[in-house]
């Protein structure tokens, strides 16, 4: 059996695109939307607005994250999965809010906003 602490439980790792939707309707100032897709992948399609750091840049980067420390993070990347491993080395970092997107972008363009280009 899994085991998570009380602070997991009381923030997951993980949210889902109808999450993220009711909180950008809501108008939340107080979250960044962070996409760590590579520069290809942008390119073709972006959850907006969005702050762009590709994974591989974040460590080296991380400065320009500080003034959202205290804020909610999330992270999304194609299908959730490096976006998952973004949100658990920020964490260690001192980022509690952050949380990954469940099922990326391409959850986003199906469920959300089909004007979002899958790819």
């Amino acid at each position: 059996m899994f085991s998570f602490s009380k602070k997991e439980e009381a923030n997951p790792l993980e949210i889902d695109v109808f999450e993220l939707k009711s909180r950008i309707d809501a108008g939340q100032d107080q979250m960044l939307l962070l996409d760590c897709r590579e520069t290809k992948e942008r390119q073709v399609a972006a959850i907006e607005p969005s702050l762009f750091i590709p994974m591989n840049e974040i460590p080296g980067r991380v400065g320009e994250l500080e003034q959202y420390k205290e804020k909610n993070v999330v992270v999304y990347c194609h299908g959730g999965v490096r976006s998952l491993k973004v949100v658990r080395w920020l964490r260690q970092q001192g980022f509690e809010n952050s949380q990954s997107l469940k099922q990326g972008i391409d959850g986003w363009s199906v469920q959300i906003d089909n004007q979002v280009p899958r790819y």
